[in-house]
C-alpha cells in the first residue's frame, strides 16, 4: 500500500451479543493475509472485548495494533478519542492494510460514518464496508419490538406515531447501514428460526442485502473485506431513525459496573443472571470471576437469560482475583439495589 492509498476501514456492528468480538477474534487469527488493527468501543467501564482480543493477538494483529474506546461512543468523541485513536493506528510501522473498528453493541452506525467525514482524516481512510450481526434466535422471536409486523403497519400508517422500542430502532439503524448482514448462532436457531429471521431482516433492509449464516464467527475473510463500498460517500442510500438530528442521545440505556464476591461455584452466578434477565429485563451482563480454589479467571458473557462462561486465562503474579460485571439495560430497568441483591453483592453504603 502507498502512502497515497487510502486506508480501509470495516466497521462491525451488531446488537448486543450477537458475536462481534468473536467475529473480530476469527478474522484476527485468519487474517487472509492482511495486517490487521483493531479498535473496539465498549459501553460501560470494564473493558472486556479488548481484554479477550488482545489476548489472542498474534504476529498479523499484534497487541499494540488493538485499541479500546472505553465508556463513550466513538461518534460522540471524535475529535477527542476516535480521530486520535485512528492516527496513532496509522503511524505504526509497519502500517496496518485494514482496520476493524468493533462498535458497542448500542451504537448507530450512522453517526460514526459521519465522523469519516472528518477532514482530519476522510483523506486518509474509506469505509470498506459495514457489517452487521444479527442474532438469528434473537431476530425470529422479534425481540427488537413487542410486535414487529403490527409496528411497521402502525407506522406505515400513520409515519406521526412511533409505536417502536428504542431496541428496534437500534436494529434496524444497524441492518439499515449496513453492506452485508452476518446471521449469527443459525444452531440455536434452527431452520425455521433462521428462515424467519431472514425474512424480518430483508422487510427492515432499505435494499436487497447479502445475508450469509456465520458460525462462532467462522467466515472466509475474504466475505467481508475489501467490499470497497466507499460508505462515507454513499450515506444517503443508509437511512437512519435519527436522520436530520444532529446528535443522537443514549440515554435510553444504562451501564452500571457491580464489584462481587468470590464464587464457590460459577452456577452461582450464572442462576443470578438469568434471574436478572428473568425479573429485571437485563440485556447484557459481561465481566471476569474469580471462583474459590481455581487458577484461573473466569469469563462471563450473557444476553438475555443465555448465558455462556469459561475459562479465558490464570490469574497473574501479583494480579488482585476482582470479580466484576457490567450490567446493561435499558434506563428504567436499571434497579441498582435490586441488581446488587441479586448478584450477590454488598449493599451500597447510603450516603
Amino acid at each position: 500500500m502507498t502512502d497515497l492509498a487510502k486506508l480501509p476501514v470495516t466497521v462491525i456492528t451488531g446488537f448486543l451479543g450477537s458475536g462481534k468480538t468473536t467475529l473480530v477474534r476469527h478474522l484476527m487469527q485468519n487474517p487472509g493475509g492482511k495486517r490487521l488493527a483493531v479498535v473496539v468501543n465498549e459501553f460501560g467501564d470494564v473493558g472486556v472485548d479488548g481484554d479477550i482480543l488482545k489476548s489472542c493477538a498474534i504476529p498479523d494483529c499484534p497487541a499494540e495494533n488493538i485499541m479500546e474506546l472505553a465508556n463513550g461512543c466513538i461518534c460522540c468523541t471524535v475529535a477527542d478519542d476516535f480521530i486520535p485513536t485512528i492516527e496513532a493506528l496509522m503511524a505504526l510501522e509497519p502500517r496496518p492494510d485494514h482496520i476493524l473498528i468493533e462498535t458497542s453493541g448500542l451504537a448507530l452506525p450512522k453517526p460514526l460514518l459521519k465522523a469519516f467525514d472528518w477532514p482530519d482524516i476522510r483523506s486518509k481512510i474509506t469505509v470498506d464496508g459495514v457489517i452487521a450481526l444479527a442474532d438469528a434466535e434473537a431476530v425470529a422471536a422479534g425481540r427488537f419490538a413487542p410486535n414487529v409486523a403490527a409496528v411497521d403497519a402502525q407506522r406505515m400508517a400513520d409515519d406521526s406515531i412511533d409505536h417502536e422500542t428504542p431496541l428496534s430502532e437500534v436494529f434496524e439503524d444497524q441492518i439499515s447501514c449496513a453492506d452485508i448482514i452476518l446471521l449469527t448462532k443459525p444452531d440455536l436457531a434452527g431452520p425455521e428460526g433462521v428462515a424467519k429471521a431472514k425474512e424480518i431482516i430483508a422487510a427492515e433492509a432499505p435494499r436487497p442485502l447479502p445475508v450469509v449464516e456465520v458460525a462462532e464467527g467462522a467466515v472466509d475473510p475474504r466475505v467481508i473485506l475489501g467490499l470497497e463500498a466507499a460508505a462515507e460517500d454513499d450515506m444517503d442510500a443508509r437511512p437512519s431513525h435519527h436522520d436530520g438530528h444532529h446528535d443522537h442521545e443514549h440515554d435510553d440505556f444504562e451501564s452500571i459496573v457491580v464489584d462481587l464476591p468470590e464464587l464457590d461455584d460459577p452456577a452461582q452466578l450464572v442462576t443470578a443472571i438469568e434471574r436478572l434477565a428473568n425479573e429485571l429485563n437485563i440485556l447484557r451482563v459481561k465481566g471476569y470471576a474469580s471462583v474459590k480454589g481455581k487458577p484461573m479467571r473466569l469469563l462471563v458473557q450473557a444476553v438475555g437469560a443465555r448465558v455462556r462462561h469459561q475459562y479465558d486465562r490464570p490469574w497473574t503474579p501479583g494480579e488482585a482475583r476482582d470479580s466484576r460485571v457490567v450490567v446493561i439495560a435499558e434506563h428504567d430497568d436499571i434497579k441498582v439495589a435490586e441488581i446488587r441483591a441479586i448478584l450477590g453483592a454488598a449493599p451500597v453504603a447510603a450516603e
